[in-house]
């Protein structure tokens, strides 16, 4: 670390450098400690960054997961991005995967045993893809016979659908189209 005196523009310069050569979330404290500034000074100059590309239309974007920023790019120009990559079906989530990372999202913490008995089936398969996804994790387990574990879901999670936290996760009452039946089963 460099104890030269910098510019804004040149902190921004340097933020800018270290996240897109890290391309992992980077952590606020660790962005303060590198440019040697305050992290309320770093949150600051962040959310500038953010608001300016948000302003100028950029095809990147700062986004914040837990007091974590990293770069990504713009979710509009998803579209132009699969033309370039290959992508194939085995990368998205099983119905069943989707309905158990919902459960969990909503329930967290929660024991394997209380998952299968909200879907009323087996959900070991699902609970593995989203492990081996790192969607969610093992967050402990309970003080009971048996010391069941308990699952939660992970910064990966959070990023992945575009939340910053948890308290981002839309409200059940916001889904529209359930019919009662449905929202009986959704039990959260």
């Amino acid at each position: 670390m460099n104890n030269e005196i910098l510019t804004e523009k040149e902190m921004h310069s340097i933020i800018e450098s270290i996240l897109f050569a890290w391309a992992e979330p980077l952590s606020l404290y660790k962005i303060a400690k590198i440019i040697n500034q305050k992290p309320t000074k770093v949150e600051q100059m962040l959310h500038d960054m953010m608001e300016t590309y948000k302003q100028d239309k950029r095809g990147i974007q700062i986004i914040e997961t837990n007091k974590h920023y990293q770069f990504c790019t713009l979710k509009e120009n998803y579209n132009y991005i699969e033309q370039l990559c290959t992508t194939t079906k085995s990368k998205g989530l099983s119905n069943s995967a989707l309905e158990v990372l919902a459960i969990i999202a909503y329930k967290q913490p929660i024991t394997k045993l209380d998952i299968e008995q909200i879907r009323g089936v087996n959900s070991d398969g699902a609970i593995q893809s989203l492990a081996d996804r790192e969607l969610i994790e093992v967050k402990g387990k309970l003080e009971k016979i048996g010391r069941p574990q308990i699952f939660g879901t992970t910064d990966v999670f959070l990023k992945s659908f575009g939340f910053k936290s948890l308290n981002d996760l839309p409200q059940i009452e916001d889904f529209k189209g359930f019919t009662e039946k449905e929202t009986e089963n959704v039990a959260v």
